[in-house]
């Protein structure tokens, strides 16, 4: 049996294009190691194989960011450029153009996936209960439920980033086999998800919606594998992959087209299905949009938007549908964002596009001429809404949002702004003071470190728990998570408005997205016809591109650095359209040593895209020894046409 399990091993890292050498394993004498049968007669070493498993689930990049690079491959986060010549070696290069089949990849997916995927069969045809040990039969249907979930999910994530992958799901390889025989070729797309489709609803529908037990908490429960599936079904129904005809001649080593050409519109009807099944399910469980009441007795738009970010679920926060419990990395990301004189890297930024595409106060986008948004020159008044929150994290007194003196751009916003950007004068909370962005001012020492310096005025700080403190080490612990609630809604808005063209499935668009914007204390919107002053809603166009226009613009905001821009840019072919990701990124002058040189919109760095970038190649060496094996489009070629 030993020696079969090992089999597995190879073949599987063969179908992934890595060979690892069997006979290191296959030459070890049986009596210096466990067998696999000793493995699953031992209750926790079956728990260790099980997290082992759980290795599919990586830490959520909006704070790891340099390992797969999503966050800064989009256009929400910008790190310093300097800091490429340290740990960000393998993501900054990229976007700079300097990308190739030659390039690793520090995630690694296609040689680490399967690996897990392997671990994965392995367990779900070897455990077995053992009564006398306190492992029930009950907890193993989870465990295999769970396993079958994180096996789907691993599939998953190789195709959301390679497009084309060898794939033969539930395949154990006899002793016997040949090596010809593993040097398996791509499937499918459609396959693919429609196996993980299965799959994950399967896994989904036999576990509990919330464990009972909190020590289970994270473990994979109904709302988690729901959630993944719906956005799946999501990316397969949109541009990317759903009739696309730049994919029309990349086919596999038996010519089957990899990406089917023909757009199919019962894939949003799929996606809308399985988004309106991940709501109800999670709403019946208990799972709700995070809120806190203000002054006023309503919802506190500031501190319902900071704290779901900052609060767990044992603290109130049932906003999050999928946990991440190992491999924080938070602190890693809360050093990028704090300042020299906090033990920060102070190098964090974001675009100036994301800077602008937050609405103002009264919901309107700044280019909007109702909106009231003034760019140049700095207030004159405070801006004071105690009537609404007792938020302290804009000028350091409650209620009070931005003091005189502010720069007008960031005067006059939503809520989600101010818990989304640090900006020159911005309330530094952890140092009771204003942040100090100018030429080697405070916070922008440029002469003696100018890699851990703002690279264009703004630090990031959406999840940041403001108070923490990374010099003394007096942090908040804090709750990983990749998806919460508000991914759900905005991708059911997105799927109706898309399968069904017609007034009452916009109205039902609306009504999700009206509930983000409601807590975001920004006005909501309609189809019937107001004044534009009117305070509570903003008219809208009954009409599809209306609506694809409003959701897409919610999602800019409310998603931002939560590692999804990547997803959609990707999914609706819009990255090549997006000048921040094409040509000169924009952002304050660095540089500007008085507030007249600093508030100028300079570029401070020119990126390069090529189209090839919508899928991560496959690493040169993986189908150099696999010659079934087919290089993503557009990359032998590198011309990105």
């Amino acid at each position: 049996m030993k020696k079969k399990l090992l089999y597995i091993f190879c073949a599987l890292s063969a179908m992934s294009g890595s060979l690892v050498s069997c006979s290191d394993y296959l030459d070890k004498e049986p009596d210096t190691e466990l067998t696999t049968d000793m493995v699953f007669e031992n209750r926790e070493k079956v728990y260790q194989w099980l997290a082992y498993v759980y290795n599919v689930i990586h830490t959520p990049d909006k704070w790891e960011l340099k390992t797969d690079g999503y966050e800064v491959f989009a256009d929400d986060m910008t790190p310093s450029k300097r800091w490429q010549q340290w740990d960000w070696s393998k993501v900054i290069p990229k976007i700079f153009g300097q990308w190739t089949i030659n390039s690793q990849w520090d995630a690694n997916y296609w040689q680490m996936m399967p690996r897990y995927i392997r671990h994965g069969y392995i367990f779900n045809n070897m455990v077995k209960a053992m009564p006398d040990h306190d492992l029930p039969q009950s907890e193993v249907d989870k465990m295999k439920n769970e396993v079958k979930f994180l096996t789907a999910y691993g599939w998953w994530q190789l195709a959301e980033n390679h497009g084309g992958i060898p794939f033969k799901p539930d395949y154990i390889a006899p002793t016997d086999f040949d090596l010809a025989d593993l040097m398996v070729g791509q499937s499918k797309f459609d396959d693919v998800v429609d196996y993980c489709d299965k799959q994950m609803l399967e896994a989904a529908m036999a576990l509990p919606a919330v464990y009972d037990d909190p020590s289970k908490y994270g473990r994979i429960n109904r709302i988690m594998a729901l959630t993944v599936r719906s956005r799946m079904l999501l990316f397969a129904a949109s541009p990317l992959v759903n009739g696309n005809p730049w994919y029309k001649d990349y086919v596999n080593n038996e010519g089957e087209q990899i990406f089917n050409p023909t757009y199919d519109p019962q894939k949003w009807v799929r996606a809308v299905e399985a988004l309106k099944l991940c709501i109800d399910e999670a709403e019946k469980a208990g799972y709700a949009l995070y809120t806190e009441q203000g002054p006023n007795g309503e919802i506190d738009p500031f501190m319902s938007t900071y704290n779901v970010h900052i609060k767990r679920w044992s603290e109130g926060n049932h906003e999050i549908t999928f946990p991440v419990t190992k491999n924080n990395s938070y602190n890693f990301f809360l050093v990028k964002v704090s300042v020299r004189e906090y033990g920060g890297g102070c190098g964090l930024g974001v675009y100036q596009g994301l800077v602008d595409a937050f609405f103002t106060k009264n919901g309107l986008p700044i280019s909007d001429p109702n909106s009231g948004y003034v760019e140049d020159g700095m207030s004159t008044s405070v801006d004071d809404r105690s009537d609404i929150t007792n938020w302290e994290y804009g000028t350091g007194k409650p209620g009070q949002v931005t003091d005189r003196g502010t720069y007008n751009m960031y005067c006059n916003r939503e809520p989600r702004f101010y818990n989304a950007v640090s900006f020159h004068g911005a309330w530094l909370a952890v140092g009771n003071r204003k942040y100090d962005f100018l030429y080697n001012g405070r916070d922008n020492i440029q002469t003696s470190s100018p890699h851990d310096a703002p690279q264009n005025g703004y630090l990031a700080r959406k999840g940041l728990n403001v108070l923490d403190n990374n010099l003394t080490g007096s942090i908040t612990p804090r709750q990983g998570f990749t998806y919460r609630l508000a991914f759900t809604y905005l991708d059911y808005a997105e799927a109706v408005n898309e399968c069904y063209d017609n007034s009452s499935s916009r109205q039902e668009a609306l009504k999700y997205l009206n509930r983000i914007r409601e807590r975001a204390g920004v006005r909501q919107y309609t189809t019937a016809d107001v004044s534009p002053m009117d305070e509570k809603f903003i008219h809208v166009d009954d009409t599809q591109a209306e609506l694809r226009r409003v959701i897409r613009a919610e999602r800019r905001v409310e998603l931002c650095c939560e590692n999804n821009r990547w997803y959609d840019i990707r999914r609706w072919k819009e990255a090549e359209n997006l000048p921040e990701m094409c040509g000169d990124d924009y952002g304050m002058n660095f540089q500007g040593s008085t507030p007249e040189e600093f508030f100028k919109r300079t570029v401070f760095q020119t990126r390069i895209w090529k189209r090839q970038y919508y899928w991560m190649p496959i690493y040169i060496d993986e189908y150099e020894k696999n010659p079934n094996l087919r290089e993503a489009p557009f990359w032998v070629n590198e011309n990105g046409n």
